[in-house]
């Protein structure tokens, strides 16, 4: 990727914060339990890492939404097929640009877009 270490962590840290609000609203998990499962969705990947980053391909509320509903949540849960007003209202220090907000993660070297 083509972005810069503390991109990377502020990426990292919004998800997990995310993830782990998920995990314990819609997932029933206590905070300490969602930390730990967030801290395990989303491991650091150290800069060399070929993939690191590639779990930013989908947000946290849909990687939550899976481990708590299954693969097909989209189908049998279409209600939660796009993260709730109250996900989207989360008060993140390091805000995730959202498609529509502003541009991206930086992208890979190879992306066209």
């Amino acid at each position: 990727m083509t972005w810069s270490e503390e991109e990377y962590l502020d990426c990292l840290r919004s998800e997990r914060r995310g993830y782990a609000w998920v995990m314990h609203r819609h997932g029933g998990l206590t905070q300490e339990e969602s930390m730990e499962a967030a801290l395990e969705c989303y491991p650091y990947e150290p800069a060399g890492d070929p993939l690191r980053g590639l779990v930013f391909h989908d947000e946290a509320w849909h990687w939550a939404m899976r481990a708590i509903h299954g693969d097909a949540y989209v189908v049998d849960r279409p209600e939660l097929a796009r993260p709730s007003p109250a996900y989207r209202a989360l008060d993140r220090s390091s805000p995730r640009p959202r498609p529509g907000d502003r541009p991206g993660p930086p992208r890979l070297a190879a992306d066209p877009r």
